[in-house]
This record gives C-alpha cells, structure tokens and sequence, in this order.
C-alpha cells in the first residue's frame, strides 16, 4: 500500500471593506470638448470629480455640493462612489472645498488635498 501525498491546497479570501474616506477630489479647470461629449453633460466650465466609499455616500456629496455652489451634478454613482460636477471653476472648487470639510468634520471621513489640473 502506497501513502499518497496530497498537496495542500491554501485558499485566500479577499474582501474589500471600505472605510470612510475621500479618495479623489479634483478639478478639471479646461477640460477638452471632447470630455464633455463623452460624458455626455453640458459643457460649463469646469468639472469636478469626487471619489468616495462607502459608496453611497456619494448621494451626501452631490447634496453638499449642489447646495454650496452653483454647479449641476454630471454623474453619480452610488454603487462606485463616484460624483462629477460642472460649473465655473470658482464654483466646483468651491464645492469641492464643502465636500471635503464636511466630510471630515461632520463625518470623521480621512480626506485628500484638492487637486487640479
């Protein structure tokens, strides 16, 4: 009778478990037409992007930011945590400025700097 060898099999589970934090906060101050189009919003200026988890608090943001400034939700996700506006570029970094301080403050959410391009 032969001992057979079997070879351990190690299974890794992955798991992703977001924590309360604003990972992107950028403003596109010129964008290319070509942006606008593909998003398929209106060009006005300036856009804003906004990545967030839990995902849903994406909602949080877009209110935030329509109600601080002068700028039209482009696109929100809140399945990815993703928000886009538009406006002036005053206005999005405006709001983009709301988002994050309440976020930290009012939410105990980590930020990022708001960058610009």
């Amino acid at each position: 009778m032969g001992i057979m060898n079997e070879k351990a099999m190690e299974r890794i589970i992955q798991e992703s478990v977001p924590g309360k934090q604003v990972t992107i906060a950028h403003v596109i101050a010129s964008p290319m037409s070509d942006i606008y189009e593909r998003l398929g919003i209106d060009d006005r200026g300036a856009i804003g992007i906004l990545t967030l988890s839990p995902y849903e608090t994406a909602i949080i943001a877009a209110d935030i930011a329509t109600k601080t400034a002068d700028v039209e939700i482009g696109f929100l996700d809140r399945f990815t945590g993703s928000v886009v506006i538009s406006g002036d570029v005053q206005s999005v970094e405006t709001a983009l400025k709301a988002v994050t301080e309440t976020f930290c403050s009012l939410l105990d959410f980590t930020t990022v700097p708001i960058t610009r391009t």
